[in-house]
């Protein structure tokens, strides 16, 4: 088997929101942070750096039956928690995608981990961060426990988005290729319950996941890999980067 492809991960975000955790180590208890345009948000409290995903399991608690849309990189917590309370939708990555599919479905809500956050409920279906901060000041208002709600949520073992080398021209064809190879996998590779592919691959396992896809805007693969066991966190993400590298080589 060839070796892993390279991997990067940015530390872009952690520079930027070093000034806001400074702060928190004081009297502040909440913390916010926007992109340019404000349309896509960081939300840190004094334990945690809540990302959509889980942002979104925080403000659906507060819907009555909800249906949020998610994206193929939300953790799977995510899904499980929504589902039991309404409907949760996969969908593609990209806030145009799930701005699409809100006005579609009329969904009350929709989430990107990176923190583009979509009200339809009380709002106009479209990422404002300036709004999400308002909303969640008012869940705190009305005795939200972030910490404490999040210390309830099952532990798994997440990855950030790490990032994997190639060119414009290449990366959606690497993709099919994963798909491809994906249909007999080695004989060591985990045992695959499901593949989800509305964006890329979400490859399911037993009790984790591991995706790969094209990113819509850079010449790279994105992956990211989540499981209820950190061993099997990391054997997931090996096995699925010796398939993107036998990917690379037959492609070429």
């Amino acid at each position: 088997m060839a070796p892993s492809p390279i991997t990067i991960q940015t530390q872009r975000s952690k520079k930027n929101l070093r000034d806001i955790k400074k702060e928190l180590e004081g009297d502040f208890e909440l913390g916010f942070a926007y992109d340019g345009d404000a349309d896509r948000i960081a939300f840190l409290t004094k334990k945690n750096n809540v990302k959509g995903d889980i942002m979104a399991i925080l403000f659906s608690r507060a819907m009555k039956n909800p249906t949020v849309i998610g994206e193929v990189k939300c953790s799977q917590i995510m899904y499980d928690d929504i589902n039991a309370r309404g409907k949760a939708i996969m969908y593609k990555t990209g806030h145009s995608n799930l701005k699409v599919m809100i006005a579609k479905t009329n969904a009350d809500f929709a989430a990107e981990v990176s923190g583009h956050l979509f009200f339809n409920d009380r709002y106009f279906g479209y990422d404002d961060a300036i709004y999400a901060t308002l909303r969640m000041i008012e869940l705190v208002k009305n005795g939200l426990d972030v910490d404490g709600e999040i210390a309830k949520l099952p532990v798994v073992y997440s990855t950030e988005e790490l990032k994997v080398e190639t060119n414009e021209n290449d990366k959606f064809p690497l993709v099919e290729k994963v798909k491809e190879l994906l249909k007999n996998p080695p004989k060591d590779f985990p045992a695959i319950k499901e593949i989800v592919d509305v964006d890329g691959v979400r490859v399911i396992f037993s009790d984790g996941w591991g995706l790969v896809r094209a990113s819509n805007t850079t010449p790279v693969l994105v992956t990211r890999f989540e499981s209820t066991n950190e061993a099997n966190a990391k054997l997931y993400e090996r096995k699925l980067n010796e398939i993107i590298a036998v990917a690379k080589k037959e492609l070429h």
